[in-house]
C-alpha cells in the first residue's frame, strides 16, 4: 500500500525512537510481552498507519465540514467518522495495552501511544479512544469484578463508548463546588449485582463524545457528591464520588433494559476538533424515567468519598495522551508544510552582486528562513512526541519493571506528568502555526489541512488542566513532593544524559543541558525561599514554561545521543533538531524561569483598577 505524505514520514520517525532510543526490544523480554517480537511490534505499527491512512486521513477534513447534529437524541456524525471508528474498533487497538483476560494483547504502553500519535495526527476528532480507554482502566483498576466484565470489558471491544463528566458549568475547575447530587435508589440500594445503586441528579458541561452514534451505549463516569441524613454535603473535594451511570441502564450480561434518565441538553460548537461532539449533559431531569422513577440510575465506584482519587486515574491516563494529542497534530502540520514547502517554487538566493532576476526560483524549502520554521516544528513536534513515548515508555517500567525500578518510574512520572500535558499543547501549537506561514496565504485558506491542525490543537491547551493548574502542581506540590525526592531523581537522569552526551562527542550541548538544568534547580530553591506559597506559586506558569523548556532540550539531547551512534535513516534529522532548540529555544529560559526565581509580585499584587 502507498503511504500518505504523513504516514511516510511519521512512521520512520516512530520507528527510530521506539526502538533505536526507547529500546522496545528489551521491553520484549519480559513475561508481560513475552508473546510479543519486534516483527509483531512492527506489524502493528504499520497497521495502524495503513488504517490511518485509508480512513482516518479521508475523515478528517469531513470532521470539520460537517459538525455533529442532533436527531431525536442522538449526536448523528459523519460516515467517514464511522467507517475509522469501526476499521480502529474491529482490529482491536482499544484493548492493545490491556490484559489477555479483558481481551487485550498486552502491547507495551510505549508500542500502544505509537500507534495512537499515527491516529491522532491523520484525524484528531473522529475516535472517542482517549477517553473510552480511560473510562475502561479507570474502571478495571476500581470496580468491582461485575462493574469490570459488564461495562469495562464491553467498552474494550468497541461496543460501547465511555466519557469522563466531571465539569460543571458553575464550578469549572473548581471541583469542590460541584453541584451534582446522587441518593440511594431505594432500600435494597446495596443489593444490585452491578454495584451499590443511587440516583444522580444534576448538570454536566464540556463532556466530550457524551453523544454519539458509534456504538450502542454511553459509559459515563460521574462525579456527585453524596449528602449525609440531614441533607448536607461535605464542601470540599472529599465529598465527591464516582459513579457509572450508562445512557442505557443494562443487565448483568450487558444487554439493555431501558433508557436511563440521561438527556442531552445541547452541543458545544467549538473553534475546532468539530468532529467531537461536545456536549451539556442533564442526569436525572425527568426526561426519561426508568424504573418509572426520575433520576439516572448510577453504580457507586469503590468507597464514598474516593472519586477525585479514583478520578485522577482516569485524567493522568488522558493528560499523557492529550500531550500525544498536541505533539501528533503539530507533527501533521510540519509533514504537509514541508511538503510543500519542498514543491512550491518562489524567490531566488541572494548573490554578491543581488538577485540574478532571470535565474530559475527555487524551492522555498531553500531559503534561509523557511528552513527555521520548518526546523522549529520538527524540533517541537519531535521533541513532544520524543516526551511522550519516554512517558509511555515509563508506565510500561513501572508496571514490569524491578521494585526500585518501578519506583523511581512512578517519581518520574510524577513529576514530568505536568510537562507532558502542557508542554506539546502549547509549542505544538506554535508549530502548527508555523506550519500556516510556511505555506503563506494558501495556508490561511481551507484548501490545505494546516489551518484545521491549528483549531485542534488549540484546544489541547485547555482541556485536562490549563497550564495554571499544571504548574500550580510542579512547582507547588511535585518538586517538593517527599524533601525533593521526585526533582533528585529528573537531576540523575538529566546528568547521565550530558555525561552520555559528552562521550558522543556532543559536549557544548552537555554544558547547556547541565547549566540550564541548575538554572531550574536554583529558581525553585529562591521561589520557595521565603517558604510563602503567595510568593512562589504566582510566577507558576512561568515556571512551568521554563522547566517544559529545559526537560524537552534533555529529551532532545537523549534522542541525540542514540542517533549518533544510529545508521538508521532518522538519525541525522535528530541531530538536527537537537541542534536547533539548542541554538534558538533554550537560551529563552531565562526569560520565564528569572521572574519565578525572584518571585516577582506583579500580576499578583497588581490593583484591578489598572487592567
Amino acid at each position: 500500500m502507498s503511504r500518505t505524505v504523513l504516514q511516510a514520514k511519521l512512521v520512520p520517525l516512530i520507528d527510530f525512537l521506539i526502538h533505536e532510543w526507547l529500546d522496545v526490544d528489551e521491553l520484549l523480554t519480559r513475561p508481560r510481552f513475552a508473546q510479543h517480537s519486534r516483527g509483531s511490534i512492527d506489524d502493528l505499527v504499520t497497521a495502524a498507519s495503513d488504517i490511518a491512512g485509508t480512513y482516518f486521513e479521508p475523515a478528517h477534513r469531513p470532521s470539520d465540514l460537517v459538525e455533529p447534529y442532533v436527531a431525536g437524541d442522538v449526536a448523528v456524525l459523519p460516515e467517514q467518522t464511522r467507517a475509522a471508528w469501526n476499521a480502529y474498533r474491529d482490529f482491536g487497538f482499544l484493548a492493545a495495552a490491556h490484559d489477555e483476560e479483558h481481551g487485550g494483547m498486552q502491547v507495551p504502553r510505549v508500542a500502544d501511544l505509537a500507534t495512537r500519535a499515527i491516529f491522532h495526527a491523520s484525524a484528531a476528532s473522529v475516535s472517542p479512544a482517549l477517553l473510552t480507554d480511560a473510562n475502561a482502566s479507570l474502571i478495571l483498576k476500581h470496580g468491582t469484578e461485575v462493574q469490570k466484565r459488564v461495562f469495562a470489558e464491553t467498552e474494550l471491544i468497541g461496543r460501547w463508548t465511555g466519557t469522563m463528566a466531571m465539569s460543571e458549568s458553575q464550578a469549572g475547575s473548581s471541583l469542590s463546588d460541584v453541584a451534582t447530587r446522587a441518593t440511594p435508589d431505594g432500600e435494597d440500594f446495596q443489593d444490585d449485582p452491578l454495584g451499590h445503586r443511587y440516583r444522580v441528579v444534576g448538570q454536566k458541561m464540556w463532556i466530550s463524545n457524551g453523544e454519539n452514534d458509534l456504538g450502542e451505549n454511553i459509559i459515563h463516569l460521574v462525579l456527585a457528591k453524596i449528602p449525609g441524613p440531614d441533607g448536607t454535603v461535605d464542601p470540599s473535594t472529599r465529598g465527591l464520588s464516582l459513579f457509572i451511570v450508562p445512557k442505557f441502564v443494562v443487565d448483568e450480561d450487558a444487554r439493555i433494559v431501558e433508557r436511563n434518565d440521561v438527556t442531552l441538553v445541547g452541543l458545544n460548537h467549538k473553534l475546532g476538533m468539530r468532529g467531537t461532539a461536545n456536549t451539556a449533559l442533564a442526569f436525572g431531569d425527568g426526561g426519561h424515567e426508568p424504573g418509572g422513577r426520575r433520576g439516572a440510575i448510577g453504580y457507586l465506584v469503590g468507597e464514598p468519598g474516593r472519586g477525585l482519587a479514583q478520578m485522577f486515574h482516569m485524567m493522568n491516563a488522558a493528560r499523557t495522551e492529550i500531550g500525544l494529542l498536541g505533539a501528533a497534530v503539530g507533527f501533521a502540520g510540519f509533514a504537509v508544510s514541508l511538503d510543500y514547502a519542498k514543491q512550491r517554487h518562489q524567490g531566488r538566493h541572494p548573490q554578491a552582486v543581488g538577485k540574478v532576476a532571470d535565474s530559475p526560483q527555487v524551492a522555498i524549502v531553500e531559503h534561509a528562513d523557511v528552513k527555521r520554521m520548518l526546523l522549529a516544528q520538527k524540533a517541537f513536534a519531535e521533541g513532544a512526541l520524543s516526551l511522550c513515548l519516554y512517558a509511555a515508555r515509563l508506565l510500561d517500567e513501572q508496571q514490569t519493571g524491578e521494585p526500585a525500578d518501578a519506583a523511581r518510574a512512578t517519581r518520574l512520572l510524577e513529576i514530568l506528568t505536568p510537562v507532558v500535558k502542557s508542554w506539546p499543547a502549547e509549542w505544538c501549537l506554535e508549530a502548527n502555526s508555523l506550519a500556516i506561514q510556511v505555506l503563506g496565504g494558501a495556508g490561511y485558506t481551507r484548501d490545505f489541512p494546516v489551518e484545521q491542525y491549528w483549531r485542534d490543537q488549540r484546544l489541547n491547551m485547555i482541556h485536562e488542566g490549563t497550564h495554571a493548574i499544571h504548574g500550580l502542581d510542579l512547582l507547588g506540590r511535585k518538586v517538593l513532593l517527599d524533601d525533593g525526592a521526585l526533582l533528585a531523581d529528573l537531576h540523575t537522569v538529566v546528568n547521565a544524559t550530558g555525561v552520555a552526551a559528552r562521550t558522543a562527542g556532543l559536549v557544548a550541548e552537555a554544558d547547556d543541558l547541565l547549566a540550564a538544568w541548575s538554572h531550574v534547580r536554583e529558581t525553585t530553591d529562591a521561589a520557595w525561599s521565603t517558604g510563602d506559597p503567595r510568593d512562589a506559586l504566582a510566577n507558576a506558569t512561568p515556571y512551568l514554561q521554563g522547566f517544559g523548556h529545559v526537560v524537552v532540550a534533555w529529551i532532545l539531547l537523549d534522542v541525540a545521543v542514540a542517533a549518533s551512534r544510529s545508521r538508521h535513516s532518522e538519525a541525522p534529522g535528530k541531530l538536527a533538531a537537537m541542534r536547533y532548540f539548542y541554538a534558538y529555544e533554550l537560551p529563552k529560559i531565562g526569560a520565564w524561569l528569572d521572574v519565578a526565581g525572584r518571585r516577582e509580585p506583579l500580576c499578583r499584587d497588581l490593583p484591578l483598577s489598572e487592567l
